[in-house]
């Protein structure tokens, strides 16, 4: 297969123009009338289905979920045939809901321990997108299944899109990643992705370095909410996401404790294998007045939480680009985090970047007290993501990009 190098890619933010530069590594040419057409995408994403289908939205469901279904949305209003590959809830296979056909793999937890990775799990994901019959897949977050989705394109000769979910994804050690079975079948289908699409520059850096792959730099995609200057607001400070240790809510309770004049709300549940450690801080926070925990929002009405609220902090130690921030920003709200996606925060000034606990202490403060301030950082975030996340340029993105690597196809 002819490897597509991507040199020069740069997202515009003011025109969200994406303007690539590519080099094939044999040299070999690809004539532009020898592009093949791309009319069907897939998305391949075990927890989709809460985020499509709202009477499950109590299910877990990660950031990348609703990244994949904002995308499936975009792509269909574009003219493409749209699927996705789920989990099986006990839904019917093959259902459409909105446009986008959903087929069903596995069962959580069903099978035999050691056996059941073979099957059910990888033999009904490669039935499923059998199933799809897509020109192009797209798959994100790191694991076995990068490795089994890239395994189906090579030998069907589909085009296959890899999106970074966490700067994780990106170092050798893969630390998000249990098994070294898992881990090998990630590099395989790291390295035999048709393109893999980076949040950040300093993820493209990362698995230039450890991987010596190269990536694009795609914007995420956020929906733009409605509201009215006179909207309802009484959350101070507002927590989006799932209760795993390296998200640290621990420090939203000690936050909570410090700034007892302020209403805390945290919203988000388990992700599987950490529900103790969610009731533990379930258990904790019903001793703190000032704070709620609401647990798992379906995603159609998370929006609601941020247009209510007038601050959102993130405390985790690792990331990608949380779709909880760009969500703040699209609302009017300034964002307080440790964790700052390519230095947009700081660099545009939309919020604050606490090195600290106690900077997270005077940063909240900060916003809060200063009205002026509140607004002016607000109305920039929400421009800001208005015009540079607009889920059809995103989806537009990736059309030009497969559109290039799929004109040389294995």
């Amino acid at each position: 297969m002819n490897e597509v190098i991507l040199w020069d890619n740069t997202f515009k933010f003011k025109t969200n123009r994406f303007e690539p530069r590519f080099i094939f590594k044999n040299d070999q040419s690809c004539p532009s009338d020898e592009v093949r057409m791309q009319r069907s995408i897939c998305f391949v994403g075990m927890d989709n289905y809460p985020v499509l289908n709202p009477e499950f939205g109590q299910r877990y469901f990660g950031g990348e979920s609703v990244q994949q279904t904002l995308l499936a949305y975009a792509f269909r209003d574009l003219g493409l045939d749209v699927s996705m590959v789920v989990l099986d809830y006990g839904q019917p296979d093959g259902e459409v809901i909105d446009g986008i056909r959903v087929w069903k793999s596995y069962r959580e937890h069903s099978g035999i321990p050691i056996i059941r990775f073979l099957h059910p799990k990888a033999t009904s994901i490669i039935a499923a997108l059998r199933k799809a019959k897509s020109d192009i897949y797209y798959q994100s977050c790191s694991g076995a299944l990068t490795g089994l989705v890239s395994w189906y394109c090579r030998r069907n000769d589909r085009s296959f899109i890899y999106r970074v979910a966490s700067d994780a994804d990106c170092i050798p050690e893969l630390p998000l990643i249990h098994y070294g079975r898992d881990r090998a079948l990630y590099r395989y289908g790291l390295k035999g992705a048709d393109f893999v699409a980076a949040q950040s520059h300093h993820q493209a850096s990362l698995l230039m370095d450890s991987f010596n792959r190269s990536s694009g730099l795609v914007n995420m995609a956020v929906e733009i909410p409605h509201f009215s200057d006179d909207r309802q607001i009484d959350i101070d400070v507002l927590w989006v996401n799932n209760f795993r240790p390296l998200k640290r809510p621990q420090q939203v309770l000690q936050l909570a404790k410090r700034l007892t004049q302020h209403r805390f709300v945290m919203v988000g549940g388990p992700v599987p294998g950490n529900e103790d450690f969610y009731r533990e801080i379930a258990t904790q926070a019903r001793e703190i007045p000032n704070l709620e925990m609401v647990g798992a929002v379906p995603y159609k009405s998370v929006t609601e939480y941020f247009l209510r609220s007038r601050i959102l902090i993130n405390t985790s130690e690792i990331e990608g680009f949380p779709n909880s921030i760009l969500q703040a920003w699209a609302s009017r709200l300034p964002v307080i985090s440790y964790f700052d996606p390519d230095g947009l925060n700081q660099r545009l000034d939309l919020g604050s970047c606490p090195k600290n606990f106690e900077e997270m202490v005077l940063a909240i403060e900060k916003y809060l007290e200063d009205t002026a301030l509140h607004h002016e950082t607000g109305t920039r975030a929400r421009h800001f993501v208005t015009e540079n996340y607009s889920p059809e340029a995103v989806a537009r993105c990736y059309l030009d990009q497969i559109r290039v690597t799929g004109s040389c196809p294995s």
